[in-house]
C-alpha cells in the first residue's frame, strides 16, 4: 500500500504497511525519527548476529529518535517460513526485540511491497536494485529520505547511526 497511484511517494512516510497482526500502520508515525529498515529471517546464517546487534543498536539509540523497522521475508531459500506473528514472537522472545516487526513482505519481483519498491529505487547498488539476501538494511533520515543502503555483510553495529541521531542537520547536504 502506498500513497495515491498518481503521485509518486517522496518519503517513506507516505506509506502504510501492515503490522504482524495485519493492522494498518502509517509510516508517517515515524516522522522525525531516524530509521533502519531491514528485511529479516529467522533461519538464516546471519540471523543470530543481526538480531543480536539490531537489539543492541535499538537499545543504544531508541531514546534519541532512532527506530528499527523489521520486515520478515521468505524469498531467500525460504528462511522465514512461519507466519508474521511467529516471526515477531521469535524476534521478541529470543532476541528481546523492542522494535516493530511487520507483516511478511516480498522485497523482489512483481509482488514487491511498495515500501521496498521505494527503498530500492532510492538507493540501488552497482549491481542493480534487487535485494540479494536477508538483512539488507536501509538507513532513512528524519524526513523519510533514504540515506544509505547496506548489504547483508554490513553488521548493524558497523552502521554509523550516531551522526544522524544526535544532529538535526540534514546529512544529505554534507
Amino acid at each position: 500500500m502506498g500513497a495515491s497511484a498518481s503521485v509518486p511517494e517522496k518519503s517513506i512516510h507516505d506509506f502504510t504497511v501492515k503490522d504482524s497482526k495485519g493492522n494498518d500502520v502509517r509510516l508517517s508515525n515515524y516522522k522525525g525519527k531516524v530509521l533502519l529498515v531491514v528485511n529479516v529471517a529467522s533461519k538464516c546464517g546471519f540471523t543470530n548476529s543481526n538480531y543480536t546487534q539490531l537489539s543492541d543498536l535499538h537499545s543504544r539509540y531508541k531514546d534519541k529518535g532512532f527506530e528499527i523497522l523489521a520486515f520478515p521475508c521468505n524469498q531467500f531459500l525460504r528462511q522465514e517460513p512461519g507466519t508474521s506473528q511467529e516471526a515477531e514472537q521469535f524476534a521478541c522472545t529470543r532476541f528481546k526485540a523492542e522494535y516493530p516487526i511487520f507483516q511478511k513482505v516480498k522485497v523482489n519481483g512483481s509482488d514487491t511491497a511498495p515500501v521496498y519498491r521505494f527503498l530500492k529505487a532510492s538507493k540501488s547498488t552497482l549491481f542493480g536494485s534487487s535485494i540479494k539476501w536477508n538483512f539488507t538494511k536501509f538507513l532513512v533520515d528524519r524526513d523519510g529520505c533514504v540515506i544509505k543502503r547496506y548489504g547483508t555483510s554490513t553488521t548493524p553495529l558497523a552502521i554509523e547511526v550516531s551522526p544522524f541521531v544526535f544532529s538535526p542537520i540534514d546529512m544529505r547536504i554534507i
